[in-house]
């Protein structure tokens, strides 16, 4: 029956209001722009050659993430392999300096799948729901680079009919759903049927049961894999030392925010979403907020202590982490052009976010940065982009002394779900241009 009271309502317009995010410290905000403009002349540079809008691709910074995220975990656990989560951003060039910094890929499409093997790398682990039987063919011809994270008992028979029929044996592995309910059952199979799988995929001769996957994503913090890693744990200890011997790696999974956090417009925020479906401006356009997000150093000492608590006294395996976001986030920057002034407070670039393949800064905040004119001062201006639609915005201001046409912007950390789920609609997309 629907509510008649709005009082009912009140506890939780309360708990939501109580949930926003603290707003952004100026001093943080300052401190992650400065470094794109001591470094203006070489983007600048740039452009003499390679004219906006322009993906600028920089190898240095994927190496720098690499090796740092190696370091994090390096002797806090006896055996631990990387794969960059390739969905992440499907650039080659990013996937190959990572496989040259010593990563496996992570896959999960028979596209992914086609790209990592042109590439060369060696070690590659395929996961993902729904697999055709196309993808999987192409799995099987390559047993020798190629793991499979089986993602159902469907996808189990499947694959053994095809390894079967083409007398292959590949490893495998299962994926294991983090939460049963909503949508995300539809990744893997739930823990109280792990030990049937493990059966089953026992019974098939050409299927080599090596390991185990979960995935738990948006991780401000190790949290939620350490719930994970406990209960799993549990299941794993109750279960026959027959089975636990199969399982000679447990992959952890990815999903580690970069440390600057997740930085909101006042749209994005829960009062902003309540004032918005109250027919309400969202908050101001000059706010910016922020929620935090541990460092990866963190996030290695917590999950090695986990590992060390929860999996490693019941199966003797190898830990594998999946990073994506993480690697690749800082390592794109977008540059574009003021191609038109429509006002002293707005403007036109020369992209639109059909290049980040959403609309994503109504909601989220990255800074606007006036290459061309710099400035630490954020000054209010609706910069938006050249698509036929209203939802196409850069922001509600930018970092400079003045802007004007020819103007070069900078907007930074695009690295990650952008370029992926860039899309052709109405302008071109950016040429990508690596330094």
């Amino acid at each position: 029956m629907p509510v008649t009271d709005p009082s009912a309502y009140l506890p939780a317009i309360k708990a939501t209001t109580e949930a926003a995010p603290p707003r952004l410290s100026p001093d943080r905000l300052q401190d992650f722009i400065r470094p794109y403009f001591d470094r203006r002349e070489v983007y600048l540079n740039l452009l003499a050659t390679h004219p906006p809008p322009l993906y600028v691709q920089e190898s240095g910074v994927l190496r720098a993430r690499a090796a740092r995220l190696q370091k994090a975990f390096a002797g806090r656990l006896p055996a631990v392999d990387f794969y960059y989560a390739v969905k992440s951003n499907n650039h080659p060039h990013v996937a190959g300096v990572l496989i040259d910094a010593g990563f496996g890929l992570d896959v999960s499409s028979g596209l992914e799948l086609e790209m990592a093997l042109e590439l060369g790398a060696r070690d590659i682990v395929f996961s993902g729901p729904g697999k055709t039987m196309d993808e999987l063919r192409l799995a099987v011809a390559n047993a020798d680079r190629v793991t499979v994270l089986m993602d159902s008992f469907g996808e189990l028979a499947r694959l053994e009919a095809l390894t079967t029929a083409a007398q292959v044996p590949l490893r495998c592995g299962v994926r294991l759903t983090v939460d049963p309910q909503g949508v995300w059952r539809k990744f893997g199979i739930t823990l109280d049927r792990l030990p049937a799988f493990l059966e089953a995929a026992g019974a098939c001769p050409n299927l080599k049961m090596a390991g185990l996957q979960f995935h738990t994503s948006w991780n401000m913090g190790p949290d939620p894999q350490i719930r994970f890693m406990t209960a799993l744990g549990k299941t794993l200890s109750g279960m026959p030392p027959t089975l636990r011997r199969r399982i000679e790696f447990v992959d952890i999974g990815g999903g580690y925010w970069p440390e600057d956090g997740e930085w909101l417009q006042a749209a994005g925020t829960p009062q902003g979403k309540l004032n918005d479906a109250l027919g309400k401006p969202p908050g101001p356009l000059d706010a910016h907020y922020h929620w935090p997000a541990a460092p990866i150093e963190v996030f290695a000492e917590a999950l090695s202590a986990a590992v060390h608590e929860h999996l490693l006294p019941v199966v003797d395996c190898r830990i594998c982490l999946e990073p994506g976001r993480w690697i690749c986030h800082p390592a794109v920057q977008l540059l574009l052009s003021v191609v038109d002034k429509k006002a002293p407070d707005l403007v036109i670039t020369d992209a639109g976010t059909n290049t980040v393949g959403w609309e994503r800064f109504e909601t989220d905040y990255f800074p606007v940065l006036n290459l061309s004119r710099p400035s630490l001062v954020e000054r209010p201006c609706y910069v938006l982009g050249s698509l036929c639609t209203p939802h196409d915005v850069w922001g509600y201001g930018y970092f400079g002394a003045d802007i004007q046409p020819g103007d070069i912007l900078m907007i930074p950390a695009q690295g990650a779900y952008t370029y992926s789920l860039r899309q052709t609609f109405i302008k071109p997309l950016p040429r990508v241009h690596t330094i």
